[in-house]
């Protein structure tokens, strides 16, 4: 062994007679004692659909890994579902959740010395967490995600998580409509079915190369999906022994994830207007592997990158339909012919993108059935909770490049991003937006400021029609110190749809969005009002205007006046920059995430 195994550790010498005892305890047989020792990070809980069916997935990886003569280990991490959580205090804990999941994944590695790991992830926080320990842990590693549900229907119409929400509160709406949709939009296992924050990051993960194409894209339910596992666990025993027993560390998780392959996983997301959240998520697992990673750098690729795919809440179409026009190979390639990405990165399957767009774009004449066959994997179209029990298939691809799911760079939505970097008075640091689910017509937008400083009563002053048309809603104190937990607001942005003010409003928040969330609704506001931002000093009545072209946003007023209220909040004591008294249980836990976090702006890590 070129790099002695961590495990040795554990395991070797006179004086580990008892953890080795542990072992055997353990079901390690004597021929696996010197052999790697994988482990399998699981998401599995039955809280959430995007994890209720990874149960059983788990031990089948152990016999794949262990059939090839290694020893494996499979624990959970937690996971909460921010569509069960949302609307009330149980948000709060979604976005720390990512830090604990991270910590976890770091503290069982190194307590235990695991050689390896492979991840099965999933939704909003599981994934960014499993890859910012990734990348602290910097052992082999390889990720499967249990991949997106399938699209619901009524009638002819596809139908997602957001529908259900946006039509339960629009009064034209009838109750027996709102039923059926609440009783169909989310059909099956798995990711909920637009471009929200689990299937952006699980596609971005494929960009970033420490998953498998096809990662972000095939169906829960589908056999292929389970096909994805296989694989992996053949990758995860060949790179632990490249790495220990070779001296390879080209498949190590810091050398994957290099500043070019975060920049090519930041032109992905733009290109597919992805989740917002995307961007807090990827600064803070770049934090993690110590790149200099920044807003900076995401502000400068919206700006040159097009939007080649829209997807729901942006569109009617839904991650399977990606899939079937080649998925995020797909996009790449595009992107590549459009010379917009690094294609010399290398990835955890042994490839370089380059090869893997060769041999994965559905363009190619020349793909192999097995490819053609991941790209045709389809929705069965039934109630289906189980994982990869279905082998439905799409009698053709989708291979329009001019008007279908996927465009190329001559035929895109629009030749600016899909998400873009807003700075101004009240946002020095930075906000974002994700242009592609904002109407052109409001890409320039003036209106009269209505501020709450909780997330609570923007509902209540939005459906009590206390919001009016041409009003931008503030909403403050609710980033991440603030909430604290940065508390995801999809009802707000839902709720503004369900009384049609969706092309006549506009939202601005120091907290954040669900990837459900579209609209002129702009977050991430740095910095934060409970960090002394300026988006604290907004007073109701104020002006704001946001020019999305010129990547502006401000109040105004005169610095002046900012001034003097900024002297104001100060003159307040250990009061200032805290909200009014609100109905809001912050528990020490809470407290403690609040007391390490940054802005959204550095990623919301822990600054320590």
């Amino acid at each position: 062994m070129k790099n002695k195994l961590r495990s040795a550790t554990t395991t070797e010498g006179r004086r580990m007679a008892g953890a080795r005892s542990l072992w055997r305890a353990n079901g390690v047989k004597e021929e696996q004692f010197g052999k790697p020792m994988i482990a399998i990070v699981n998401s599995f809980t039955q809280f959430v659909p995007g994890h209720v069916h990874l149960h059983q997935i788990g031990q089948e990886v152990k016999r794949m890994i262990e059939a090839q003569g290694c020893f494996a280990a499979e624990f959970n991490t937690i996971a909460v579902d921010d569509g069960i959580a949302m609307g009330h205090d149980g948000m709060l804990y979604s976005l720390p959740s990512r830090d604990v999941i991270a910590d976890s994944v770091e503290y069982m590695c190194n307590a235990h010395m695991a050689d390896a790991m492979i991840c099965i992830s999933n939704c909003d926080k599981i994934t960014p967490g499993m890859l910012m320990a990734a990348m602290r842990l910097n052992i082999p590693t390889i990720f499967v995600s249990g991949g997106p549900m399938e699209a619901g229907k009524v009638g002819d119409k596809a139908l997602d998580l957001v529908d259900a929400m946006v039509m339960a509160a629009d009064d034209t709406v009838s109750d027996a409509e709102v039923l059926a949709v609440e009783e169909n939009a989310c059909p099956t296992c798995g990711s909920c079915s637009g471009m929200f924050t689990a299937n952006s990051m699980n596609c971005l993960n494929e960009a970033i190369g420490l998953a498998l194409p096809g990662n972000g894209t095939i169906v829960a339910t589908h056999i292929n999906r389970k096909h994805l596992f296989e694989q992996a666990a053949k990758i995860i025993v060949d790179n632990t022994y490249k790495y220990y027993r070779d001296g390879d560390d080209s498949i190590l998780p810091r050398n994957i994830g290099s500043l070019s392959a975060f920049k090519n996983a930041m032109t992905l997301d733009v290109a597919m207007g992805g989740s917002t959240n995307t961007v807090l998520h990827i600064l803070a697992i770049a934090h993690e592997a110590n790149l200099n990673f920044t807003m900076d750098d995401i502000d400068q690729i919206s700006r040159n990158t097009p939007v080649l795919a829209k997807v729901a809440p942006n569109s009617d179409y839904h991650i399977e339909d990606v899939n079937r026009a080649g998925g995020i190979l797909g996009i790449l390639a595009e992107l590549d012919r459009g010379g917009l990405i690094d294609s010399s990165v290398c990835r955890a399957d042994g490839l370089t993108l380059k090869q893997a767009m060769a041999q994965y774009d559905v363009t190619n004449p020349q793909i192999s059935d097995k490819v053609k066959s991941i790209y045709t994997s389809a929705p069965a179209g039934i109630r289906n909770l189980t994982m990869g029990s279905q082998k439905t298939h799409y009698a053709k691809l989708d291979l329009d490049r001019e008007k279908g799911c996927i465009r190329s760079v001559k035929n895109a939505y629009n030749k600016d991003g899909g998400l873009a970097v807003l700075k101004g008075n009240i946002a020095t640091d930075g906000c974002v937006v994700k242009t592609a689910g904002v109407d052109e017509s409001i890409f320039k937008f003036k209106g009269k400021a209505r501020v709450y400083q909780s997330q609570d009563d923007a509902c209540d002053g939005i459906l009590s029609g206390e919001v009016k048309a041409g009003d931008v809603v503030v909403i403050v104190y609710e980033g991440p110190r603030g909430g604290p937990g940065m508390q995801e607001m999809l009802y707000p942005t839902s709720y503004i749809k369900s009384r049609h003010l969706g092309e006549k409003c506009a939202l601005i928040t120091d907290g954040r969005f669900s990837g459900g969330t579209s609209g002129l609704s702009i977050g991430h506001v740095s910095p934060e009002a409970a960090a002394g931002g300026a988006i604290g000093l907004v007073h109701t009545g104020d002006e704001i205007e946001i020019n999305i072209p010129e990547r502006s946003i401000n109040v105004l007023v005169s610095d002046e006046i900012l001034a003097q209220r900024r002297k104001n909040e100060e003159a307040k004591g250990n009061k200032a920059y805290v909200p009014d008294p609100r109905p809001r249980r912050v528990t020490g836990a809470l407290r403690a995430y609040a007391s390490l976090v940054s802005s959204a702006d550095k990623g919301a890590v822990r600054m320590i």
